[in-house]
């Protein structure tokens, strides 16, 4: 535990008297899926180039659009892995966090990039619904098939982190949302050899543009709140709230703080009031302990205050 305490006559500039900071439980190695990343770029680079060959040959607007869309995966997933990568860097002087940060960053990005890929889709599919042209059926089955497996099995190698890290949620998104566009090319690959009908190939992009986005939404909304510094989604701040201030002597509290400090860990900061006195180091440790246990939150800094200081300046709960 860091412990650093002002005297009762050497304040900080809030007019504190005692600071009490405790970084138990603080994970500072997210779990890693460098293998996961290598494997998904290498399979889906190989698979982008075969492809957009056959969608060509076969003048597939739903293939192309899968490669369109595979393409942007490859992306994705380069920049959730450099993300993870150096959200491992220790911290300086400058980046006190190290960069984190960056596995939030890389989640939205995955986002912004699923729904651009959406909108390019959409517009090729529009295009040919008005124009619709023969497609080679039976290579465009063939071709698709083979996506499935390969995304699926990319998608299986991020399954196992994607409820607790958003970064490789956004990974695992991105490859389940390419198996499902390849399952949906099949398909209509295969109504089209039955029936005919060519406009089942661009109708086909648009309905699985319409899952993607679907998948996307909470992706975009959720990494949206955490660049922002919103209170993680699985974490309720009035629980939070409610039992610090009823540990044993608390008073109240107030500048109670709680951010994403990446897509895995959490941060958090409070002033306790304590007007009995100081409670001690082994108070701090056990609440720091049961912040980390119940909450998920292994970074916290608490502040006491005694009855003797000036009041704080941040205590009003809407002052920043």
């Amino acid at each position: 535990m860091d412990d650093a305490r002002h005297q009762p006559h050497d304040h900080d500039g809030h007019g504190h008297d005692h600071h009490e900071h405790d970084h138990h439980g603080h994970s500072h190695a997210p779990a890693t899926f460098g293998r996961a990343f290598a494997i998904g770029i290498a399979l889906n680079t190989g698979f982008v180039l075969i492809e957009t060959g056959y969608g060509f040959v076969a003048n597939s607007t739903a293939l192309l659009a899968d490669a369109g869309h595979n393409l942007s995966d490859v992306l994705g997933l380069a920049v959730a892995w450099i993300a993870a990568v150096l959200s491992r860097r220790p911290p300086t002087p400058r980046l006190t966090y190290g960069l984190r940060n960056t596995s939030i960053l890389a989640a939205l990005l995955n986002a912004v990039m699923l729904l651009i890929a959406s909108g390019a889709i959409i517009l090729e599919a529009v295009q040919r619904l008005l124009e619709p042209a023969p497609v080679a059926t039976m290579t465009v089955i063939v071709v698709a098939a083979i996506g499935i497996a390969i995304n699926g099995v990319t998608a299986w190698l991020f399954a196992a982190g994607r409820d607790r890290d958003l970064n490789i949620r956004g990974a695992y998104l991105h490859m389940a949302a390419d198996a499902a566009i390849s399952a949906g090319v099949v398909v209509a690959g295969g109504v089209i050899m039955a029936t005919g009908w060519l406009w089942i190939d661009p109708l086909a992009s648009l309905v699985i543009v319409a899952v993607i986005v679907a998948g996307t939404w909470g992706l975009l909304r959720e990494s949206t709140a955490m660049s922002l510094a919103a209170v993680p989604s699985g974490i309720d701040p009035r629980a939070v709230r409610a039992y610090l201030g009823g540990r044993p002597g608390v008073a109240s509290i107030h500048d109670l703080h709680i951010w994403p400090m990446s897509t895995t860990e959490t941060a958090l900061t409070a002033h306790l009031v304590t007007p009995a006195g100081h409670p001690g180091d082994d108070f701090l440790v056990e609440t720091c302990r049961e912040l980390a246990r119940r909450f998920g939150i292994g970074h916290a800094t608490l502040q006491i205050e005694v009855a003797t200081v000036p009041s704080c300046t941040l205590a009003p709960d809407h002052v920043v």
